[in-house]
């Protein structure tokens, strides 16, 4: 059942933190249920009369709460300001800024990629679905097609991709957004090194499908960390490389 935005009560806030005070109100609201995913907020123009600030104000907080993935604007005439589903958006947001400050490396981020999928296979093997297996089937073909086209850019996207419908095949929304945020990370850090080619990702994928369909998780952990170990060589080498060129 939808909140009716009249029985929300807003409290009137102070000018000097009223971002802040505006996303609080609406982070309480949704804590404590007033507030549900698909719910619109007060228009924009009721809303800045009870909380008594200016529009600018206003939409300033809002972008704030969108940011954080909060709440999504949609456009138009049925728009404004929706809770959002339960979404991974916050965490991305948040691993990316403190990689793009330097407070995350490249050899963390590699590394915690291999630990963290170690583990995530050795839960897939036990709880993943038919519907997982051909969700990464089709993403592995797609990714062969990428490759023979030569679509790099496309290729990369779809093997990222791969980790993230992995990681969602556990049935643990905890580790799904982690890993979700993990490989956003990740596409940040190809960026700057630039694609490459492998001979071996596709022929490791394949018997690593194989493995995973038998739910043998020593054999599927195995074909993947050493898989992982031998890309993320790779990948630092080049990493030192421009490092060193800079």
């Amino acid at each position: 059942m939808k909140a009716a935005t009249s029985e929300l009560t807003f409290a009137a806030i102070s000018p000097a933190r009223a971002v802040d005070e505006i996303a609080a109100q609406v982070r309480g609201m949704v804590a404590d249920g007033r507030l549900r995913p698909g719910d619109r907020l007060p228009s924009e123009r009721e809303l800045a009369l009870r909380l008594q600030v200016s529009r600018n104000t206003l939409r300033e907080a809002l972008r704030t709460l969108e940011h954080a993935g909060l709440i999504e604007m949609r456009k138009g005439a049925s728009g404004g300001a929706f809770v959002r589903e339960g979404s991974a958006g916050a965490i991305v947001t948040g691993l990316s800024d403190l990689y793009h400050l330097g407070a995350i490396t490249p050899q963390q981020l590699t590394e915690a990629r291999i630990w963290l999928t170690e583990m995530v296979v050795r839960v897939a093997c036990e709880r993943a679905s038919e519907e997982d297996f051909d969700a990464l089937d089709a993403n592995v073909e797609a990714s062969s097609q990428a490759d023979a086209a030569g679509r790099f850019d496309l290729r990369q996207k779809l093997n990222r991709e791969f980790h993230v419908l992995l990681a969602r095949s556990t049935q643990n929304p905890i580790i799904a957004a982690t890993m979700e945020s993990v490989m956003a990370v990740f596409g940040h850090f190809i960026e700057k090194i630039g694609p490459s080619e492998n001979a071996y990702t596709l022929p490791s994928r394949k018997r690593f499908m194989k493995h995973l369909r038998n739910r043998d998780a020593e054999a599927a952990t195995t074909e993947m960390i050493k898989y992982l170990k031998r890309l993320n060589t790779e990948y630092l080498a080049r990493w030192n490389e421009l490092a060193a060129a800079a």
